[in-house]
């Protein structure tokens, strides 16, 4: 990505006894996102965890997914519209809360 460039990241947090539906992630949810933003989104990614620093010691994410912009405004103008829609989908794959942060590309 390039500097300067917005970053969203969209934090699963592992919790044991806590679901999360990997594959409607990545083959629903992720493709929903990217049709209700549009050309906005300049990249993504999502990412699996696979374990903590300790040996045998669970990831802190169980999912972490990105979506890139190039402003802020241009993620505020194509996200604020479709929030509702898409925080509506969550119960659909996971019942673990997210924490989003926003983020600016440096390097």
């Amino acid at each position: 990505m390039e500097k300067g460039f917005i970053k969203v990241s969209v934090l699963y947090p592992y919790e044991a006894n806590k679901t999360f539906d990997l594959d409607y992630y990545c083959n629903k949810h992720v493709p929903m996102v990217a049709g209700l933003l549009g050309d906005a989104v300049v990249g993504a990614t999502v990412e699996q965890g696979l374990g903590g620093g300790a040996p045998d010691s669970p990831a802190a994410y169980v999912c972490m997914g990105n979506l890139y912009f190039k402003s802020m405004e241009s993620f505020q103008n194509s996200f604020g519209p479709n929030t509702e829609e898409i925080m509506a989908d969550l119960p659909n794959f996971s019942q673990v809360e997210p924490i989003i942060q926003i983020s600016e590309v440096l390097i």
